[in-house]
């Protein structure tokens, strides 16, 4: 067998570990392999030879399949062995060469053999060794043997074809299904390991009926469960019914609450645990109800076991998220923790002591984590630094010393993710406390001093372009920007250009100074640092004179870019260099990039029939030169938006048909793309009858039917209203596809010279809100906010009603208004009882328009929402508080 590690010297420090596989070669085994057919066979030789294939395999050397079958066949005559030892290895390289059918039945007939031997070792493994490689046609010859395995006495077997059974569930259901009497009695065993996986098994062939599952648990929470570990995965499945169950909590919930309540009473600590880990992570769980199981879990604060305190305290952290209060009471114990050896508890019991504490503990707190953050990894480093940033945002007169603490620890040794975090931490309190915003602008003008990451040096100078002119005496910043010029590489340069370029147009007073500064950059080698401070030269006067600076070159300078970067890349790319200049307009600022003629994966039905094929023009430019070519359409106007195609119709029916709503200020134009899906006809004169009868707004102008439409040639025919100018008129719309059908002689192909006409139904066509709102980011949304200004701004509250999670609530709200999500905050964290959620877009009218939603839990399930809109119309503010009241 393999032999023991040995160690290089007695230092502990030089301490080596050497393995005995080390350069091993899959050639060289596989002539060892050839003892096996020996009429001698050493068992221990053999023994190891079978550890040093396994060793190749697991490391993930391949066998080819002459390989394979040689050594499996060679493997197959160690059964005449009766060494115990090797009998157990032959079981294990069985399983993992995985033979094909036909070798299997090689081996059968040994492994049922071993399956009926008086040997309970032998029986146990030939149980899961036939398992693992024979097929449903097998399995039912021994089924008869699994099912008293099942049940026998030995628990060694007994768990064998259970866990066996387990397996076969993913690939023969049908056959494990048969056995749940045996699985039943199996349940009731005083064996641990036999109990617990036989209640695992019966759960898992019971998963699928609810109702089933509610039984299970309703009997076995009385009291016969004596395995620990059995009754830890009863603890889960209880869990799970509490969380399916839509009853009462006081009515349906209270008896399991009950069974999870009195498991905190159990003598295994893993069932306590277990136990309070589910009453912790229940929906709607109360003060009251957490109460016993954070009891528990600050009983096991103070165990000497280091897992037992690494599970209390991760739980606590979590709970903490959600009910801070319920914590608090543990928090002295928690406080002991912080000098704990294993360095993940001290992180977790720093991180929850954070999210509990109160204003009075907070420099007690910064003192004890001082010491401890230069014994922990950088990966916990990053943990303690966002709660502390939590911190800060909850109790901001605090501000002070624990941006002090950040600024101390940013000029320390770390890399670059912890660095980041440290920096982001600082930017976010700069942002929302206003009192943290000169010291923290400083700290930043510090740390790039030293800074080794370009990346962080471009972020923090272009925060500091932006923020460092609205402070009281923004000269102080001037040197550590055009340091990083003299100090820096190019583009850390070239972003000093772009920051001293913004102090110089914001602060009149510095303009001067900042001239100066940039004419020295004029000489730099680098062609970018030389660009950028010609431009800002000549964008903002090249006297230099202290002149109040135009409000176009602000918007320049500070402005966010409305148009997505792809739609700016693919216009620049596709311009043809002439004497018209490349206009910014053109660029089209919807954010989609669906194709339009996309292939339905499941037939041949297209989903954007008939459509313009796509190309590196966007979705709207290929939709405008479809329109415009059509003379009925060129009078509407520029196309505003254009959605993506809505199925009208099923999949695999004879007619598929989409549609895709082109918006314009004054029209909306139905495009219809079809496509007839049976050979043997001809349509003729397609055309939609649309039904506006629900859509008072709208009146049909202008239609446009489709000539012909043979097998599996997509068509377009189009319908098109007039509505009020500049509204985002809604309503719905009933749609009949009509048309003359013609027989087509399969032999000829030609279509007979008689039709008849005929009609089909389509899905009903709704026009919402949504469809008149263009999804635009901005790359910094505090300042966008800022510079729409509070001239048209609308603030007003709603109650959305109950929700299944806070998450649900912001995606309804984001799809009813059809606007981008800005920074990430679409996304909801876990257990998060509040949340801010920041939009913008471009209203019909090329409007801009910014909105701040607010979102919180206003009891167990109801949602209550702030909405915060500002435009550049009071009209299109008003608009989106009546969407989202009418919603």
């Amino acid at each position: 067998m393999a032999q023991p590690l040995v160690k290089k010297d007695d230092d502990r420090d030089d301490e080596v570990d050497y393995s005995p596989f080390l350069g091993i070669e899959k050639g060289a085994v596989l002539q060892e392999a050839r003892i096996f057919n020996d009429p001698q066979l050493d068992p221990r030789r053999c023994s190891q030879v079978i550890t040093k294939l396994l060793y190749l395999l697991n490391q993930g050397e391949t066998f080819t399949k002459v390989e394979a079958t040689e050594v499996f066949f060679a493997v197959t005559k160690l059964f005449q062995s009766r060494d115990m030892g090797l009998r157990r290895m032959v079981y294990v390289i069985i399983k993992e060469l995985s033979p094909s059918a036909d070798e299997v039945i090689i081996v059968t007939s040994s492994l049922m053999k071993d399956m009926t031997s008086k040997t309970d070792m032998y029986r146990a493994n030939a149980i899961r060794v036939l398992c693992r490689i024979t097929d449903g046609t097998l399995l039912t010859q021994i089924e008869r043997y699994l099912k008293q395995a099942i049940v026998d006495k030995n628990p060694v077997v007994a768990s064998a074809a259970l866990v066996s059974g387990i397996h076969l569930l993913q690939t023969n259901p049908e056959i494990v299904k048969r056995w749940s009497n045996e699985v039943q009695e199996a349940v009731q065993s005083r064996a641990a390991l036999v109990q617990f996986h036989a209640l695992a098994l019966l759960h898992q062939i019971r998963q699928n009926d609810r109702l089933a599952v509610n039984k299970l648990v309703s009997s076995l929470t009385r009291g016969s469960v004596r395995s620990p570990l059995a009754q830890c995965l009863l603890i889960r499945y209880t869990s799970q019914v509490i969380q399916e169950s839509t009853n009462d909590t006081q009515t349906g919930d209270r008896p399991f609450y009950d069974f999870l309540e009195g498991c905190l009473r159990h003598k295994a600590e893993m069932v306590i645990f277990e136990a309070a880990r589910a009453i912790t992570e229940l929906n709607g769980v109360t003060s009251r109800e957490l109460t016993p199981a954070i009891t528990v879990l600050q009983l096991f604060l103070s165990s000497s076991k280091p897992v037992l305190r690494f599970a209390a305290v991760r739980t606590l952290n979590k709970v903490a998220m959600s009910h801070p209060t319920a914590v608090t009471n543990c928090n002295i114990d928690m406080e002991s923790l912080i000098s704990d050896q294993n360095r993940s508890i001290a992180t977790l019991a720093i991180t929850t002591l954070l999210k509990t504490g109160n204003e009075s503990s907070v420099d007690r707190l910064m003192k004890q984590i001082t010491n401890f953050m230069s014994d922990i990894a950088d990966e916990f480093k990053i943990v303690v630094v966002d709660a502390i940033r939590s911190l800060c945002l909850k109790f901001p007169l605090k501000h002070r010393s624990l941006m002090n603490f950040l600024s101390n620890i940013l000029r320390e040794e770390g890399g670059f993710e912890y660095k980041k975090a440290i920096v982001d931490s600082i930017v976010i309190l700069i942002r929302d406390i206003p009192e943290a915003k000169e010291s923290g602008l400083l700290h930043l003008c510090e740390f790039i001093e030293d800074c080794e990451f370009t990346y962080l040096s471009t972020q923090i100078l272009h925060f500091l372009g932006i923020e460092g002119p609205k402070t009281s005496d923004p000269s102080k910043y001037i040197r550590y920007i055009y340091n990083r010029v003299h100090l820096e590489n190019a583009t850390v340069r070239a972003g000093a250009v772009s920051t001293l370029a913004k102090f110089g147009a914001m602060v009149d007073g510095l303009k001067p100074r900042i001239f100066v500064l940039l004419r020295r950059c004029l000489f730099d080698n680098d062609d970018e640092v030389r660009d950028r401070a010609t431009l800002y030269l000549n964008t903002l006067g090249g006297d230099g004179a202290v002149v109040e600076t135009d409000e176009g070159v602000k918007e320049f300078l500070f402005g966010s870019l409305d148009v997505p970067l792809v739609n700016l890349e693919n216009s620049l790319k596709n311009y043809d260099p002439s004497e018209k200049a490349f206009d910014i307009n053109s660029v089209p600022k919807d954010v989609k990039t669906q194709p339009l003629a996309e292939k339905k994966a499941t037939s041949k039905k297209p989903t954007g029939l008939g459509a313009p094929p796509p190309g590196p023009p966007s979705t709207v430019d290929a939709y405008e030169k479809l329109l415009s070519s059509i003379p009925e359409f060129a009078s509407f106007g520029k196309l505003f938006k254009s959605s993506a195609p809505v199925e009208l119709t099923e999949a695999e029916m004879e007619y598929a048909v989409n549609v895709v709503k082109h918006i314009f200020d004054g029209h909306v134009v139905f495009q219809y793309n079809c496509s007839n899906t049976i050979p043997e006809q001809l349509l003729e004169n397609v055309t939609v009858i649309v039904d506006a009868s629900e859509a008072e707004e709208f009146a049909e102008v202008d239609s446009k039917p489709l000539r012909q439409l043979p097998y599996d040639s997509p068509g377009q025919t189009f319908v098109a209203f007039e509505k009020p100018e500049g509204v985002s008129a809604v309503g719905k719309f009933s749609n009949m596809l009509r048309f003359i059908v013609k027989e087509v002689d399969p032999s000829t192909g030609e279509a007979e010279d008689d039709g008849v006409e005929d009609e089909y139904q389509l899905e009903d066509l709704e026009l919402v809100a949504a469809d008149y709102m263009l999804k635009v980011g901005v790359s910094n949304f505090r300042n966008a906010w800022e510079s729409m200004g509070v001239d048209f701004e609308h603030v007003d509250e709603y109650g959305l009603g109950p929700r299944d999670s806070l998450a649900e609530a912001v995606n309804a709200v984001i799809n009813l208004l059809g606007m981008q999500p800005c920074e990430g905050t679409e996304v909801v964290p876990p257990n998060s009882r509040s949340h801010t959620c920041l939009l913008s877009g471009v209203y019909i009218g090329n409007v801009k328009v910014l909105v701040r939603l607010q979102f919180g839990l206003d009891g167990p399930k109801d949602v209550a929402m702030k909405l915060a809109v500002r435009s550049e119309d009071e009209t299109v503010s008003d608009a989106i508080h009546e969407i989202v009241a009418s919603g």
